[in-house]
């Protein structure tokens, strides 16, 4: 289409019919249009011209072949490995290993689909008591619903304490979830004794949690997690049990970022507080991250507040040298230190402040990386962007797809 009216190859216009156009118009997502154009920027940029024998990674496989002729190229590419190498995509090693145990769970899941309801265990217990067991097992885990009114007399709502609403708020979002979780499994149990009707939200309840899955009932009223329902109940436990040492020794020095409901109303109090400090717009206001050197410091930060409970996937944190590196082999995730974000005045976002290279990471709360827009307007899956120093152009991590995650899928 028009290139014979060129002496050059438009890659300027090509890159944005494909990248804007084509593909991009369908990419809603301002991360997956970052990361399609700079994949292109790798295939389609003069050096493939001019450069003989241009590599598309590290792998020698992987070139853009000299011959002219169209018969050649079609050789060269019948020629290709059938099972691409992740490099040729600008992914670590380590992604070969995130998709073969993504097919291995499918296959599982596949597999628990086929299982039959009512045939006897080995241990000689038919499915039904070891629903009743387990379900008799989560209740006792679970503990008793938070005293709001108590929590208000207490956190009451301060202009100059943000983070009283948002503890409030939470606990309103956690006891209505436990809620559901503990009348659902009350109901579970009588319904197997044969004194109430097995409705069909509760046989949902019974075949999920056969095959160890988070029923769809408790799903609709939880926060996201990819977790099999052991690990849920943990993780459930484990939020309990941070804003209960909330409420009982008060506003803890690092907030565990992974336990809030509604994460974004967290960020936002934060903010809120250095704004009426200062008496400065909060839209005028953006955080800078500090990563420390501590996994818990001792004390509070002068402003801002410290975080701790992410995992970083495709890269990981250099704690000598301060920047993000490549990942070890074999291991997908990395604990990131506590993060201080600190609240400081943006006179206009255009501006840099420092000639350092940094990587803006998004950080999202589940490995799927996606979500959608809540009545809220923010989405249900990203949580902020946070710039981490770099020794590397920004663009080799975008081709590594390297994020943080709130949550691990175990």
């Amino acid at each position: 289409m028009f290139l014979k009216d060129y002496d050059e190859v438009p890659l300027v216009a090509l890159n944005y019919l494909i990248g804007e156009c084509n593909y991009g118009g369908r990419v809603t997502d301002d991360y997956d249009r970052r990361l399609l154009k700079s994949l292109l920027s790798n295939f389609m940029c003069s050096e493939v011209f001019e450069t003989a024998g241009y590599k598309f990674s590290s792998n020698d496989v992987y070139f853009a072949p000299d011959e002219r002729d169209y018969e050649e190229y079609i050789k060269y590419i019948k020629n290709l490995p059938l099972n691409t190498h992740p490099e040729v995509f600008g992914f670590h090693l380590n992604a070969d290993i995130s998709k073969d145990q993504q097919e291995t769970q499918q296959m599982f899941d596949g597999i628990l689909v086929t299982l039959p309801r009512l045939s006897t265990s080995a241990g000689g217990k038919s499915p039904q008591v070891i629903v009743q067991e387990l379900a008799s097992d989560i209740l006792s885990k679970l503990p008793d619903p938070f005293n709001l009114e108590e929590v208000q007399a207490k956190y009451p709502t301060d202009y100059s304490e943000s983070m009283n609403t948002v503890l409030v708020q939470e606990l309103i979002r956690f006891n209505r979830l436990t809620a559901v979780v503990r009348s659902s499994l009350q109901d579970l149990k009588r319904a197997l004794r044969g004194l109430v009707l097995l409705s069909s939200e509760l046989e949902d309840v019974l075949d999920n949690m056969l095959v160890g899955k988070v029923p769809s009932l408790w799903a609709s009223k939880s926060y996201p997690s990819l977790k099999p329902l052991g690990g849920y109940v943990s993780d459930l436990i484990a939020r309990l049990q941070f804003f209960k040492t909330w409420v009982t020794h008060g506003k803890p020095v690092v907030f565990w970022i992974s336990g809030f409901f509604f994460t974004q109303s967290f960020l936002t109090g934060s903010m809120q507080n250095y704004a009426r400090r200062r008496q400065i717009p909060i839209d005028r206001l953006d955080f800078r991250y500090h990563v420390t050197d501590e996994d818990r410091p001792r004390s509070r930060p002068t402003v801002g507040v410290y975080i701790q409970g992410l995992f970083m996937e495709g890269a990981r944190w250099c704690r000598q040298e301060k920047v993000i590196v490549e990942s070890q082999t074999k291991t997908l995730y990395d604990i990131i230190p506590a993060i201080w974000l600190e609240p400081h005045q943006v006179r206009d976002k255009r501006d840099t402040s420092s000639d350092e290279i940094t990587y803006s990471c998004p950080v999202y709360k589940t490995s799927a990386r996606r979500g959608v827009l809540s009545t809220t307007g923010h989405s249900t899956n990203y949580v902020l962007t946070i710039k981490f120093p770099s020794s590397l152009p920004e663009q080799h991590w975008v081709n590594r797809g390297v994020a943080c995650l709130c949550q691990l899928d175990d």
